[in-house]
């Protein structure tokens, strides 16, 4: 315990001695939490509509000032000629034509129906599947208004109708922050324990003071965890750090308990900082782990349902997702955030995590040799 302990101020004094490691640990994620959520939102605004109206009726001015004023959409061209709503197109100024034929009011008047042409420019597919499947929303809701408007009341017998009552659970208000913030702070402590956990003993290496322990009776775990142990602190309270600005600028409360989050995050940083520190000892150089560190990041990152639902990947992505530390921390942290959950809720991906870190660390154990 001794040993150990040298170890952990020999650690400790390496990391505050340094000002640019603590501007990187404390300050990167405090900006990236301030920034990152207000870009990662699910809705898709100011989309970009040429309309092409042939028609210049009642009904077409009614329904542009419908859609115009839903909030989702810009007019940028009103024009009569489909020529020049594609020529927006192709300089990607407009997102969606809308196009109204010219007998659209006297089709709705006599025949009782009207056909809309809609094109929609599809190189981003995200802005153009949900800009399409918004303004089908708006014009199915205006054909609705003209129904009602018509219809004549039944005199035997009321018609048949169905109402829909919904409720939003563990996010009333749909809140994307709500949702995002959580996911984006497990991110953001992943990073920083990962990295800075990667470069440490390749450091040691790089600078030749590996050599000089080596020499020493020093075990091999006391080696570890005096590595391990400086970084797992600074985790929890980056952690920290991130849950107070959730609170303060976000107004995000975790409706679970503060205690299930930090239990299951200090498993959880054992199993990130496990797989930095073996990184770290298979590489020679700091450039070699931040490269590996990088690309394992990258695929932690887009196969831990942030951004996508884990549901919706194929099925050979579910199964990398099982092998993915980071999935099952935002898992935790959505569900005790959001849902309040205890540690009986999460005790599948408690147990399963603290697999992950007792295999990294024994893994890190087993491949770090000491060379005289």
């Amino acid at each position: 315990m001794r040993t150990l302990r040298f170890l952990l101020q020999k650690e400790f004094r390496q990391i505050f001695r340094d000002p640019g490691i603590i501007r990187v640990i404390f300050m990167m994620p405090t900006v990236q939490l301030l920034l990152l959520p207000w870009a990662a939102d699910y809705e898709v605004k100011n989309i970009h509509l040429a309309v092409v109206d042939n028609d210049h009726g009642t009904y077409a001015q009614q329904l542009i000032s419908k859609i115009t004023s839903s909030g989702y959409f810009q007019l940028d061209i009103y024009t009569a000629s489909y020529k020049d709503a594609l020529h927006e197109i192709e300089n990607d100024e407009a997102d969606i034509i809308l196009q109204i034929p010219a007998s659209f009011e006297k089709d709705l008047v006599k025949e009782q129906s009207s056909a809309l042409f809609m094109a929609v420019n599809a190189i981003n597919g995200t802005k153009a599947g949900l800009g399409s499947s918004y303004l089908q929303t708006i014009v199915g809701n205006f054909n609705h208004d003209i129904r009602l408007k018509w219809l004549q009341p039944v005199q035997t017998s009321a018609a048949t109708n169905i109402d829909i009552t919904s409720v939003n659970r563990f996010n009333p208000l749909m809140n994307y922050k709500d949702f995002m913030v959580p996911g984006i702070l497990v991110v953001l402590v992943t990073m920083v324990g990962s990295f800075l956990a990667a470069m440490n003993i390749v450091k040691e290496k790089e600078i030749g003071t590996i050599e000089q322990i080596n020499v020493t009776p020093i075990r091999k775990y006391h080696f570890i965890l005096g590595k391990l142990i400086p970084f797992w602190v600074l985790g929890l309270i980056i952690l920290t750090i991130g849950l107070a600005i959730a609170r303060v600028a976000y107004g995000i409360i975790p409706e679970g308990s503060l205690l299930t989050i930090y239990i299951f995050a200090a498993i959880y940083l054992l199993a990130v900082l496990g797989l930095g520190l073996l990184i770290s000892t298979y590489c020679a150089t700091q450039q070699q782990a931040m490269l590996i560190s990088f690309f394992l990041m990258m695929i932690f990152i887009l196969l831990s349902g942030l951004y996508t639902p884990i549901d919706s990947m194929p099925v050979w992505a579910q199964w990398i997702t099982k092998f993915n530390p980071v999935s099952y921390f935002i898992q935790v942290m959505r569900m005790v955030v959001l849902k309040g959950s205890s540690l009986r809720d999460i005790q599948s991906q408690l147990f399963t995590v603290l697999g992950f870190a007792a295999v990294l660390n024994g893994w890190a154990v087993l491949s770090y040799r000491k060379r005289a």
